[in-house]
């Protein structure tokens, strides 16, 4: 299937919209009234602290909503104005925040439901409003709405289209793409859809792996069964690692996914020597600003002396995953919560460790004067972050009144 060509077909059809419908100003004000937190926006113009009693917040410096997240869920919102009778449909979640998809649910917006891992369309009809989330939708689903005579409203960041154009430059060159990232995330899935050869890795650990088995050979069972689930059909190590390119999921850490681009240039590099590189590796910048930004200010922050760390975002946010993971590898005490009601008081909270398992620590909230460090992940609004800040100055005035 000729990706581009299709999705080109797409975007001149009159049933596919990417652009605002005309209730900017509308949208704005109710997602400013939903979203925003003027706690928030003093902490911000008080140079990103605020101090209560004994309790000093620290904020990162570029944190929460990014661009991207704010025009889907504005998008999301228009398509419910525009709409007002008609069925709407999402493929995904909007972005990866609790709160934001269960206010979608609330204004009648309903989710594609999934069984076995697989998405059951067959509840949408012809005429139905479909709205692509965030993170994109692959090829096949586009096609299979655009055949069923959807509306088809595309939310996909464009950040993550640029990926997209990255990978096809990758096929037309006959280049497989090195894909960075997580084979089962929506977006990764969105993303291989539009490659052509493509194998998926994790982290540099697996990257090391490949580029071993490119220079020195291998057990090609063993590669296969490794990376059973991440890679193209009909894909062969011994040939299709011959030429390759670099693509990334955009939520994943900036330095590892850099060290991947440049330990693959240097093994090609390598292998085939410096006047064939071009022959054999391609690499274009594809990180995004926004989740390079609060990496970056996540760095800054955890420099600091803290006590503790809370870091706010969905438990299936990538991109917040890896603000804890930074905060983890500090060895600073540290809280991936995805709402307030995690927190259930000071001898107790509920939060999401790096393997994924939920965990409730005792006695988490030091007592005496301490120090807080925030940070929340692109999806999540202002007025979470508010709601936990609020909670922890509360529990300590409580703590220090008993």
């Amino acid at each position: 299937m000729d990706t581009k060509a299709f999705k080109r077909s797409l975007q001149h059809s009159e049933n596919y919209h990417r652009r605002s419908f005309g209730h900017q100003e509308e949208v704005a004000a109710e997602l400013k009234s939903e979203y925003q937190s003027s706690l928030i926006q003093e902490i911000r113009n008080n140079n990103y602290n605020l101090k209560r009693a004994d309790v000093t917040i620290r904020l990162a410096q570029a944190f929460g909503f990014c661009w991207g997240v704010e025009r889907a869920v504005a998008m999301a919102y228009e398509t419910r104005k525009h709409f007002p009778t008609e069925q709407i449909w999402i493929t995904n979640e909007i972005i990866h925040n609790p709160s934001v998809n269960q206010r979608l649910r609330e204004m009648q917006v309903k989710f594609i439901t999934v069984e076995a891992g697989q998405k059951d369309f067959s509840v949408v009809r012809s005429g139905d409003v479909v709205i692509l989330p965030a993170f994109g939708a692959s090829v096949q689903e586009m096609q299979l709405l655009n055949e069923k005579g959807c509306k088809i409203v595309d939310t996909t960041c464009p950040w993550v289209s640029k990926v997209w154009n990255t990978v096809e430059k990758h096929k037309k060159g006959d280049f497989t793409s090195i894909i960075h990232g997580k084979y089962n995330h929506e977006e990764t899935v969105a993303t291989s859809s539009f490659a052509g050869k493509y194998l998926i890795v994790l982290n540099l650990q697996q990257a090391e792996y490949v580029t071993n088995y490119i220079l020195n050979g291998g057990d090609r069972n063993e590669f296969m069964a490794k990376f059973s689930k991440a890679f193209s059909a009909g894909f062969d190590p011994e040939v299709d690692l011959e030429r390759v390119g670099i693509a990334n999921q955009t939520t994943m850490l900036k330095g590892e996914t850099e060290q991947i681009g440049k330990l693959f240039e240097r093994t090609m590099m390598q292998k085939y020597g410096p006047q064939e590189l071009n022959d054999h590796f391609q690499s274009f910048n594809t990180i995004c600003d926004a989740t390079q930004e609060r990496q970056d200010a996540m760095f800054e922050l955890v420099d600091e002396k803290l006590d503790l760390m809370i870091v706010i975002g969905g438990f299936n946010s990538s991109n917040t995953t890896h603000l804890q993971e930074i905060a983890v590898e500090r060895t600073i005490p540290s809280y991936h919560i995805d709402c307030v009601e995690r927190i259930k008081s000071c001898n107790a909270i509920e939060h999401r460790e790096l393997n994924g398992q939920l965990k409730i620590t005792e006695n988490w909230l030091p007592d005496g004067e301490i120090v807080v460090g925030v940070t929340s992940g692109a999806s999540t609004p202002d007025k979470v972050v508010e709601d936990v800040i609020e909670k922890i100055f509360e529990l300590k005035a409580t703590a220090a009144v008993v």
